[in-house]
């Protein structure tokens, strides 16, 4: 059951729900804050990106979208005002130039949700990406799918085809989702590691989970191919276009447009390709106890996104706490961003709301929620800065030469050439003919690759273009690929073993080079001011806000000590604190467990506990 409370200053309510964990300490600063629909303003000062975070509530957020892809031959379309033609898609959203409204308006009654084919992101190339509900409408269907798919070729400056792509027929559906996720958190959080550490890795297997999260990366590096190489349009076509679609678009464009690489980039796509787009939240996050409904879409996603960040760390700005955080977020019914399962059914139970409570709207389109985006009213500045990536390298890099700062442009001798020594058995995740059998007397026994399902030029196409791209160093600011051998596509430990004691590596696990890595990053970071400041001119005050480093761990601080900090584990900053440590994956207060966790419960008693 979900009650608002509302300040009737400011026109925000605050959802909030009863959760069988704490919810974030920090968020209950959310009532009465300054604005619910702005996006938030970022990470803020010293935490990386500070800028607003576009929520396609308006023609103008679409519109820059456009122009920032280079999309020329789409434009935004405003028929959808006021939800007239379909209550899950938003009040705006870009089609083909060349499809005029009034046409729209009849072919919407063929799709299911009348949920039409729009646009997602366009390549430079002029390929687009684009999502459709499927054709209930079967003795239209041929017509209006053949119109459809000669605007999305007019759309294309050099006129090419268009590839579709049936994700139910590809893809594991929903059910299978949330089957392979209880199998996972029964195998993490419920069962004792004692009794499941000698078949933990096969019982790992068996939960499907990871072979889930391989899926949707191969798919989407198969279409990114399309998109890229091939030069065509695609379109990801599911029955009503609302959830695999979701993680497909959103992999597709991580993985070619380092824009989304970026933080306030990567939170523009989830509030375009999920909360606008009509991603049933309240549904999949179970808020109302449905379970039937219940499935971690989003989750899987995320965890896609962290297989990529874990192969190629400096292309991400955002580090893994941010996605785990985010995760969490989607776990606290606080804010309007994760809450509802379409921007228009917000905008209908806010309304009901504020009339059964005789609240003035004025010109709004019903209460503004706080935004997620705005993580200060869960977080201080300092806990903000866990959100940065250490290892990013950005766009281009401030540098002194005789005493001016130029901007350093990367060519391809700066690019990451870590790909270079590994060997040609693991490159894009195939074994090479000649290293099928294994060295004489060697223990390791190597997994024949599986067999190509079909042997047509397009195969062959997609093959070449994959080993040519892994033989090559990485651009870090142009497309990355995922490896996709058994041996890369990992468990995410920080989300799902955060609160097992068992699995912690007190003062070990990737934290330890994180914190490493921050110091250095920072000392840079210090000595690049330094280097910036006139020579024989005396040390200017610096700003406050300048001088706040955007890492976690500082160079030189206060509080640090030479060797490793004694409040580093291997699921920093997710320790816990006394009482508040429970054994669920479901999402834990963040901010709670910075403020100085040190002891376990025992796992006598976390099994006693509800």
């Amino acid at each position: 059951m979900i009650s608002f409370q509302m300040n009737e200053t400011d026109k925000k309510c605050c959802g909030n729900s009863e959760y069988p964990f704490p919810v974030v300490a920090a968020a209950s600063k959310a009532n009465g804050v300054p604005s619910g629909g702005g996006g938030g303003g970022g990470i803020g000062a010293g935490g990386g990106s500070s800028q607003k975070t576009p929520l396609f509530e308006t023609y103008s957020d679409w519109d820059r979208e456009v122009k920032r892809t280079g999309a020329s031959g789409w434009r935004v379309c405003s028929i959808n005002e006021g939800y007239m033609i379909s209550t899950c898609l938003p009040e705006y959203f870009v089609v083909p130039s060349s499809l005029a409204d009034q046409d729209l308006k009849i072919f919407s009654h063929s799709f299911v949700g009348r949920r039409m084919p729009f646009w997602c992101w366009s390549h430079s190339n002029g390929s687009a990406l684009v999502r459709t509900a499927l054709i209930k409408d079967v003795l239209q269907q041929r017509k209006i799918d053949q119109r459809i798919c000669n605007a999305i070729t007019k759309s294309h400056p050099q006129r090419s085809d268009v590839y579709k792509s049936d994700l139910d027929k590809t893809l594991p559906n929903i059910q299978e989702i949330q089957a392979a996720f209880v199998k996972l958190k029964q195998l993490c959080v419920n069962e004792p590691f004692e009794e499941t550490e000698e078949k933990w890795l096969s019982s790992l297997e068996n939960t499907r989970w990871l072979e889930y999260v391989r899926a949707f990366l191969k798919h989407s590096a198969e279409l990114v191919y399309m998109l890229e190489s091939k030069r065509l349009s695609v379109v990801l076509q599911e029955e009503e276009g609302r959830d695999l679609s979701c993680i497909v678009a959103s992999l597709v464009q991580v993985m070619l447009d380092p824009y989304f690489r970026t933080i306030t980039g990567f939170q523009s796509l989830i509030q375009k390709e999920w909360v606008m787009a009509g991603y049933p939240f309240l549904d999949r996050c179970n808020h109302l106890k449905r379970p039937e409904k219940e499935a971690p879409v989003f989750l899987l996603f995320l965890d896609a996104t962290w297989q990529l960040q874990e192969q190629c760390p400096a292309a991400f700005e955002f580090s893994e706490t941010y996605l785990a955080v985010l995760h969490d977020s989607t776990r606290v019914a606080l804010f309007g961003t994760f809450l509802f399962n379409s921007p228009h059914q917000r905008v209908q139970q806010s309304t009901e709301f504020a009339i059964s409570k005789n609240i003035q709207l004025g010109d709004e389109k019903g209460l503004k929620f706080p935004s997620v985006w705005d993580w200060s009213l869960q977080f201080t500045a300092k806990d903000c800065t866990l959100f940065h990536n250490p290892f990013y390298i950005g766009k281009s890099t401030p540098c002194v030469q005789n005493g001016s700062v130029k901007s350093f442009k990367r060519t391809k001798k700066s690019y990451s050439s870590t790909l270079r020594g590994m060997p040609a058995s693991l490159k894009n995740g195939i074994i090479s003919d000649q290293e099928l059998l294994p060295r004489r007397n060697s223990l390791i026994l190597k997994v024949k690759p599986d067999p190509p399902e079909q042997s047509d030029s397009q195969d062959r196409g997609a093959e070449q273009y994959f080993r040519e791209w892994f033989s090559k160093p990485a651009d870090l600011h142009g497309v990355i690929l995922p490896l996709l051998s058994g041996m890369h596509i990992k468990l995410w430990k920080l989300c799902y073993f955060r609160w097992v004691p068992e699995a912690q590596i007190q003062r070990g696990g990737f934290i330890t080079a994180f914190h490493k890595v921050s110091l250095l990053a920072d000392e840079v970071d210090v000595l690049s001011r330094a280097l910036r400041q006139p020579q024989g001119s005396p040390p200017e005050a610096p700003c406050p806000e300048l001088v706040q480093s955007r890492l976690y761990f500082c160079a030189g601080g206060p509080h640090d000590a030479p060797g490793t900090p004694d409040c580093l584990s291997s699921s920093f900053p997710f320790s816990p604190v006394g009482n508040l440590c429970r054994r669920s994956i479901s999402g834990t207060p963040l901010g709670k467990f910075l403020s100085g966790a040190k002891i376990w419960l025992s796992t006598e008693t976390l099994a006693n506990e509800d």
